[in-house]
């Protein structure tokens, strides 16, 4: 090997070791982060408090482009895409394209958790589905 091929292996070698910390340390940094000490998510991301599910009566009355989490029961297919929710405020349309449903499996008796944002169209409401899990 020649000493200029072996000057640059060197030299990646050094700054893949120095980047490795920075690599390292990935999801959220700030005031009250975790220190990895505290056996915070060993993959990144955020592990403070999230969203919480909403009721449909409260999805209802949310603005459009609202994100919401709805937990309840799929009840009907509507035709095509679209399906009727339900949980225990209310019902409410809901839209799942066929690759949202990832192989997913739901009837009626399936208590579903879906996470979308809401629809207003001229007098319409509903949401659109970004992910729907089976509830345990």
């Amino acid at each position: 090997m020649r000493i200029s091929s072996l000057f640059a292996l060197a030299f990646l070698a050094a700054l893949a070791f120095m980047a490795a910390p920075a690599l390292a340390q990935s999801g959220f940094h700030g005031p009250a982060a975790p220190s990895p000490q505290d056996g915070a998510n060993p993959s990144g991301g955020f592990t403070g408090p999230g969203l919480s599910a909403v009721t449909v009566a409260q999805a209802l009355k949310l603005s459009d482009d609202s994100f919401v989490i709805l937990r309840g029961n799929i009840v009907q297919h509507l035709g095509k895409d679209r399906y009727l929710f339900r949980d225990d405020s209310g019902e409410i349309i809901i839209d799942i394209d066929n690759h949202k449903w990832n192989g997913l499996s739901v009837g009626p008796e399936n208590a579903v958790e879906i996470q979308g944002e809401i629809d207003k169209d001229w007098g319409s409401l509903e949401v659109d589905v970004d992910r729907i899990a089976l509830i345990q």
